[in-house]
């Protein structure tokens, strides 16, 4: 197109329409859930719009297999006019909605980056920052402002629910943003798997973000007689230690009050590890889950 105008007619109607939208609804061991958000309406651009809907489709199919103890609801929806035919439908839902992701611009070579929900210090905000700070990767944070892509319906004042967005580019900040350039030749395979790691990293640290209590809390339980040492074997001194520590942040911070997040942010571990060291004193009798 070189002219320089160009005349166009949008041959366009008002009247009552419809509106189509994919879900799909995983249940838990639990009624919390976690929404992931992908949109569909412009499936031609490959790194804003297919790439999200890719990873979250694989993201639906593999947490599919395995035992949660949240549950997950997945939207595959037109950006905006979506989702806010989804919230005014599904008010109901909201209480039980305690993280989220809008998942798009996935499969670029730029490094990940995180946009905070409206309030910053959600759990979505703490497990997607530790997930980031122990990557090994370069990455970027940015706080929440009203203007991007469906986070800012979901983060809306009346609404206010915590939902993030981690995608690699920005909308609008790589030259091939809504233009024919966005295609195969932009998004990578190895790109897309690596975000599919993350987004499964990150439900992995929210699922498992359970809360014990130290059933034998004043002072340090003798560990030895527990056969827990050989347990916690690694690959190397450096891991023995590691999870050694671990294990006694775990069984000092679990009082009720801490999440597993929670102690390893304060111990700077990672959730991983914190995670298995757990598992071990909750097998052992050393700790027990705070339901409810």
């Amino acid at each position: 197109m070189h002219d320089d105008e160009y005349e166009v007619c949008i041959d366009s109607t008002l009247e009552p329409g419809s509106l189509t939208y994919g879900e799909y609804y995983l249940p838990g061991q639990t009624e919390e859930e976690c929404l992931f958000s992908c949109h569909i309406c412009h499936p031609s651009l490959c790194n804003d719009n297919l790439s999200g809907i890719a990873v979250v489709l694989f993201l639906a199919k593999m947490l599919s297999t395995r035992k949660n103890r949240l549950s997950y609801r997945f939207l595959f929806i037109p950006g905006t006019i979506g989702a806010i035919t989804w919230l005014a439908l599904n008010e109901n839902k909201f209480s039980n909605i305690k993280a989220g992701l809008v998942a798009t611009l996935l499969g670029d070579p730029a490094s990940f980056t995180y946009k905070k929900t409206r309030n910053g210090d959600e759990i979505t905000d703490k497990a997607v920052i530790h997930f980031l700070k122990f990557s090994g990767k370069d990455y970027r944070l940015i706080d929440f402002f009203p203007y991007g892509y469906d986070e800012r319906q979901f983060n809306s004042p009346g609404i206010n629910l915590p939902i993030g967005s981690l995608t690699r580019s920005q909308y609008g900040q790589y030259p091939e943003y809504h233009t024919s350039a966005d295609n195969l030749e932009l998004v990578t395979p190895e790109k897309l798997e690596e975000s599919l790691k993350a987004y499964l990293a990150v439900t992995d640290i929210l699922d498992n973000n359970i809360v014990y209590i130290n059933q034998y809390p004043k002072c340090e339980p003798q560990l030895g007689k527990r056969g827990i040492y050989q347990k916690i074997g690694g690959t190397n001194e450096q891991d023995n230690e590691l999870r050694k520590m671990a294990m006694l942040w775990c069984l000092n911070l679990s009082d009720g009050k801490h999440s597993l997040l929670d102690i390893a942010d304060q111990a700077s571990f990672p959730f991983d590890v914190v995670k298995q060291v757990a598992t071990i004193l909750e097998e052992t009798g050393l700790l027990a889950r705070l339901i409810g």
